[in-house]
Order: C-alpha cells, then sequence, then structure tokens
C-alpha cells in the first residue's frame, strides 16, 4: 500500500503518486482538493497511480463536481485501466473526463 501524494509538477499540472484506494484516502484526503483551484485549467496525470478501487473513483468523481463547482476545467491523462473499468461499469465512461488521454 504506497500513500496518496499529489505532487505539482507546474502551476497547472498535477501528478497523483500512490494508491487511490479504501485503505489511502482519509479525510485529509478528501480535504485536499485546494490544489483544483491553482488555475482555470488543471490537469491531473495519474500514470503514477500503482493500485485503485471503487474509492478511487469515488474520489475522482469528487474532484470533478467541486471542479465544475468552482468553474475550474479538470482534465486527467493516463488513467489507469482498472479505473477506466470501473468507470464503464458505473456509467461514468460517457464522461469526457474518463476519455483515453496520454502524453
Amino acid at each position: 500500500m504506497s500513500r496518496l501524494n499529489i505532487i505539482k509538477q507546474g502551476p497547472r499540472h498535477f501528478v497523483i503518486d500512490g494508491d487511490l484506494t479504501f485503505a489511502t484516502i482519509d479525510k485529509q484526503s478528501l480535504k485536499s482538493f485546494s490544489f483544483l483551484r491553482a488555475a482555470s485549467e488543471v490537469t491531473v496525470d495519474l500514470s503514477r497511480v500503482a493500485n485503485t478501487d471503487s474509492a478511487g473513483l469515488a474520489l475522482m468523481i469528487e474532484w470533478i463536481k467541486y471542479a465544475r463547482h468552482n468553474r475550474t476545467q479538470l482534465n486527467f491523462k493516463n488513467i489507469p485501466e482498472q479505473l477506466l473499468n470501473l468507470a464503464k461499469l458505473s456509467g461514468f465512461d460517457q464522461s469526457s473526463h474518463f476519455a483515453i488521454k496520454t502524453d
């Protein structure tokens, strides 16, 4: 189990490092939405996510809702296959947020 970290790569670019799972997402993770206010458009790279489960998908959905509320354009790239499969099972694969984007 790898702790969840949000790493700033630039003014509008962030990398998620670690696991997006029930075991790693805690109250601190849920309060760490401030990175979504960094700019009017934010890109989140998920290439360093090692493991994920439905809690990871739920957190991403909360980020989307928060970004919409704050009028921030949120883009995900390098979404792990497991998260894409969960999004498909949940019907979220129709959202532009879960379109496959790579470098």
